[in-house]
């Protein structure tokens, strides 16, 4: 019996198959891996903001989004006609609304929009009644930047009825419905100020950890494929079908 051996023979359409799959693994693995520094380094400012001191806003504090996860406080009056309801929103398993309340700023022509917390939802589907202090208040909390959801239909009604019921809230959309000049942030309201509903508020720490893990699991795709292509590429013949040699 003639001995056998491997031999080396890629074929192109593996070879071509494997090098696209190859380099699209590889790509989205470095993705994940950008997403993941990203990630750190939100948290990392998330953490150094929280630790600074509380600011003091005023009417003519510019602002941006620099500002998100600061502490913040402010002096004002609620304009409570501008009061707006998100819906949909849980507390100990009960469904319920978020309260968000303009606050004219140093009772001038910029407005802060505060989430003064969470109510629960009646069975009417008529918009709830909250009380709103009327004289100058004192606020104070954290600032955050509302986001839509990731499947967003639009603005929808934006009609100026009181007291309307919206599935999410943006600054943008608010500053179109309201014609108010606002901040680009809301306030999270502090549980120790007065005036307030369920306040529950939590620090969601981005992680890292989710992408390391896809990262790694795209390099393994990698992987895989590169060793399938060259499972594949290796062909095993035997020595008599080589020139040169002997036959006996």
């Amino acid at each position: 019996m003639s001995p056998s051996i491997l031999q080396f023979q890629p074929q192109p359409i593996p070879t071509v198959a494997a090098v696209i799959l190859v380099a699209l693994f590889t790509v989205l693995g470095f993705w994940q891996l950008e997403r993941a520094e990203q990630k750190r380094n939100l948290a990392d400012t998330q953490s150094d903001r929280l630790k600074l001191p509380p600011f003091r806003l005023t009417e003519k504090t510019t602002a941006d989004e620099q500002f998100e996860y600061r502490k913040l406080s402010a002096e004002g009056v609620f304009v409570p006609e501008k009061t707006i309801f998100i819906e949909n929103r849980k507390h100990m398993g009960k469904n319920g609304f978020h309260v968000i309340t303009p606050l004219s700023v140093d009772s001038g022509s910029r407005y802060l929009l505060v989430n003064r917390g969470w109510i629960e939802a009646k069975k009417s589907r008529v918009s709830p009644s909250v009380e709103t202090p009327k004289s100058l208040v004192e606020v104070t909390g954290r600032a955050y930047l509302p986001h839509p959801p990731a499947l967003d239909l639009g603005d929808g009604d934006l009609s100026a009825d009181l007291n309307p019921r919206w599935p999410y809230l943006t600054i943008e959309r608010y500053a179109r419905w309201s014609g108010l000049d606002i901040f680009p942030f809301v306030l999270l309201q502090a549980k120790t100020d007065p005036n307030g509903f369920v306040r529950a508020w939590q620090t969601d720490t981005p992680k890292e950890g989710m992408h390391l893990g896809y990262a790694i699991q795209w390099f393994a795709f990698a992987l895989i494929v590169f060793l399938i292509w060259l499972r594949l590429s290796l062909v095993r013949r035997t020595a008599s079908g080589f020139p040169g040699h002997d036959e006996h």
